[in-house]
C-alpha cells in the first residue's frame, strides 16, 4: 500500500512551489565608489536571484495572478506578449509551473542565452525583425493576437497596471525594511518602466524625501538589452515621466565597463541595466551626492549576455 505521508523536512525547509518564491531579494553592498564617496552607501537589489533569474518575475507573476483572478485566464488559454527576454523567461517558467503554454514574440537579436531559457522552459518563440527592437516586436505581437484573439491570454506588460504594481507591492516594501527606512536615493532603469515606477511611488509614500532617479540609454542605437531610448520607441502606457525626481540618459560604452569593473573588483556579475545603474550612482557622485543610501536595482546577472558584447571578449 502507498502511503500518503508527506516527507517530513528538516527546519528551514518546506514545500513551496517555484511560484512561491519571487522576491524577497537581497541587498548586497557594493565598494566600487568608497573612494569617491566613502559616506555613500551602494547597495545593489539583487533581483538575479529570483527563480526565473531576473526583476520581471515580479510583474509576470502579478499579471498571470491577476488575469486568473479575473476570468481572463483560464484553463487552454495561451500566454502571449512580446518581450526583449527576461520577461518572457518570467513567462515561461511561471507558465510551466501553473500549467499554462506560453508563445513569446522576441526580437531575434535577444542574446542566444535568452532564447534557450525560454525555450528550456516549454515556450513557442516566434522572432521579429531586429532591426526593429522591442517596438517590432510589440507590433507584430498585436497581429497575431488579432487573428486568434480567443486562443490568448495578453498580459501586454508595456500597459498593465499590475506590472508597476508589482513593485508597489512587494520591491518597494522589501527596500524599505531592508534599508531600515534609511534609503535616500532609488535608481533603476526604464523598459517598460514597471519597477521604476512602482517601487517609486511606494518609496514617495514611505517618505517622499527619497530622490528618485530613472536612467535611459542615450541613443536610439543603444546596446543596452531590455532598455527603452522612450524618444525613439513606443512608450509604455504604464510610464509616467514626472515621477523622477531625476532622469538621466547614459551610454552604453561607459555602462559597459562599470559592469566588468564590477565583476573583476567585486565578483558580481550585472547585466546591461545593471552598468547603467552604476553609471547613474557615478552621477550622483560626481553632482555632488556624497552620502546617504542608495539602493539600485541589478535587473538580471551577467550570464544572460556571455555571448554578446557585454563580457565577450573581455
Amino acid at each position: 500500500m502507498v502511503s500518503d505521508r508527506r516527507l517530513q523536512l528538516a527546519p528551514g525547509g518546506d514545500d513551496r512551489s517555484v511560484v512561491d518564491l519571487v522576491g524577497a531579494t537581497p541587498l548586497i553592498r557594493l565598494r566600487l565608489f568608497e573612494e569617491l564617496a566613502p559616506d555613500l552607501e551602494v547597495y545593489a537589489k539583487a533581483e538575479f536571484l529570483n527563480p526565473g533569474g531576473s526583476v520581471k518575475d515580479r510583474p509576470a507573476l502579478w499579471m498571470l495572478r491577476d488575469g486568473i483572478r479575473q476570468g481572463r485566464l483560464t484553463p487552454g488559454k495561451t500566454i502571449i506578449d512580446s518581450t526583449s527576454g527576461n520577461t518572457g523567461v518570467a513567462y515561461a517558467m511561471l507558465g510551466a509551473a501553473l500549467g499554462y503554454p506560453v508563445r513569446l514574440v522576441v526580437p531575434a537579436n535577444v542574446t542566444e542565452e535568452r532564447k534557450q531559457l525560454m525555450r528550456a522552459f516549454g515556450a513557442e518563440l516566434v522572432l521579429s525583425d531586429p532591426m526593429e527592437g522591442s517596438d517590432g516586436a510589440i507590433r507584430l505581437c498585436r497581429e497575431l493576437l488579432r487573428q486568434d484573439r480567443d486562443r490568448y491570454f495578453y498580459p501586454d506588460q508595456y500597459n498593465n497596471p499590475a506590472n508597476w504594481r508589482a513593485h508597489y507591492e512587494s520591491t518597494g516594501p522589501e527596500i524599505w525594511e531592508q534599508t531600515r527606512g534609511g534609503v535616500t536615493h532609488f535608481l533603476a532603469g526604464l523598459g517598460t518602466s514597471g519597477t521604476f515606477m512602482g517601487t517609486s511611488r511606494r518609496l514617495k509614500e514611505l517618505n517622499p524625501s527619497v530622490e528618485c532617479v530613472s536612467l535611459e540609454p542615450d541613443d536610439p542605437f543603444h546596446g543596452l538589452e531590455g532598455l527603452k531610448h522612450m524618444a525613439s520607441a513606443i512608450v509604455p502606457g504604464i510610464y509616467d515621466p514626472g515621477l523622477a525626481d531625476r532622469h538621466l540618459l547614459g551610454p552604453t560604452g561607459e555602462s559597459y565597463d562599470l559592469a566588468r569593473r564590477l565583476a573583476r573588483e567585486e565578483g558580481l556579475l550585472g547585466g546591461h541595466s545593471s552598468g547603467l545603474a552604476l553609471w547613474g550612482v557615478l552621477q550622483l557622485i560626481q553632482g555632488g551626492v556624497r552620502e546617504g543610501v542608495a539602493v539600485l536595482i541589478f535587473a538580471d546577472g551577467g550570464d544572460r549576455y556571455l555571448s554578446g558584447g557585454l563580457y565577450g571578449g573581455v
